[in-house]
């Protein structure tokens, strides 16, 4: 079933940022330790953490915070894969009776497919299976959307966080007017809180709340994938037919000649075939 890999996308756009910008700070002849700021990342990143934790109710910000590392794997399994799987199921029903499906169960690692064949094995009708796994999609669809929002609070808060910062900063150059010679610098150093509200919204916590829905969004095709299929199954229909039925889903329309290639070695295919 679906296996965990790495994902690289949001690694690699993140460094692609990070190296951009301080590429063109270099070029406009600064350094890198004009925004290594301790303070500023300190009242940025503290703050935020704060707003967040004030505004977000406990359960809904430890979901959240479980849900954060998944930015950097991959759980989907390849559509095309799936599809072959289900069709195996479906030839074996039709063959050898929905129980068949019974010793498959165990070997299921996917916990909405797991719970769609012990649906189909124990014998719930076709709309009760829709109706319990279109149920349960929603629920996981909103818990991803709840957990997705925490991170677009953070980006809201951070760059006024940053702005913060700043008036802290300036309100300490304020202090030392007797010394210009100190304050162009002390305003430079004050405003690198700005830089990490608006680049830590912008580069860290939107994306995460993006790339979250986009996974959402990606593990609701295959449930309804997996719907369509076991529903499918229950109903008794022919497994080109049930081919057909996923093929939008795949995303490639496969030739006829495919439904031979997948089940030509299973074990009454040929029986399947006459008694449709």
């Amino acid at each position: 079933m679906p296996t965990r890999r790495f994902d690289p996308t949001f690694v690699v756009g993140l460094a692609i940022a990070a190296l951009c910008i301080l590429g063109g700070l270099i070029l406009e002849r600064g350094e890198v330790r004009d925004v290594t700021q301790v303070t500023a990342a300190l009242i940025v990143f503290g703050g935020t953490i704060g707003a967040v934790v004030v505004s977000t109710p406990q359960a809904v910000l430890m979901s959240a915070l479980r849900r954060a590392p998944s930015v950097l794997w991959n759980n989907a399994e390849d559509p095309a894969q799936l599809q072959e799987k289900l069709i195996s199921w479906a030839i074996t029903a039709r063959r050898s009776g929905l129980q068949e499906l019974d010793s498959v169960v165990e070997e299921i690692e996917d916990r909405f497919l797991k719970k769609a064949i012990m649906l189909l094995v124990d014998g719930f009708s076709a709309d009760e299976i829709r109706l319990l796994l279109e149920t349960d999609m929603d629920l996981s669809d909103r818990q991803a959307d709840s957990d997705a929002k925490v991170f677009d609070a953070a980006g809201g808060y951070a760059p006024t966080i940053g702005i913060i910062g700043a008036v802290l900063g300036l309100i300490q150059v304020m202090k030392h007017l007797d010394n210009m010679s100190e304050v162009g610098r002390g305003i430079a150093v004050a405003f690198v809180a700005t830089v990490y509200g608006v680049s830590a919204a912008n580069l860290l916590f939107l994306p995460m709340g993006s790339k979250i829905r986009n996974q959402a969004r990606a593990a609701t095709r295959t449930q309804e994938m997996i719907i369509e299929a076991v529903t499918a199954i229950q109903e008794g229909k022919n497994p080109r037919v049930i081919r057909q039925l996923l093929d939008p889903f795949v995303g490639d329309a496969k030739a006829p000649k495919k439904v031979a290639e997948a089940a030509g070695n299973a074990p009454g295919y040929a029986e399947t075939r006459k008694a449709s």
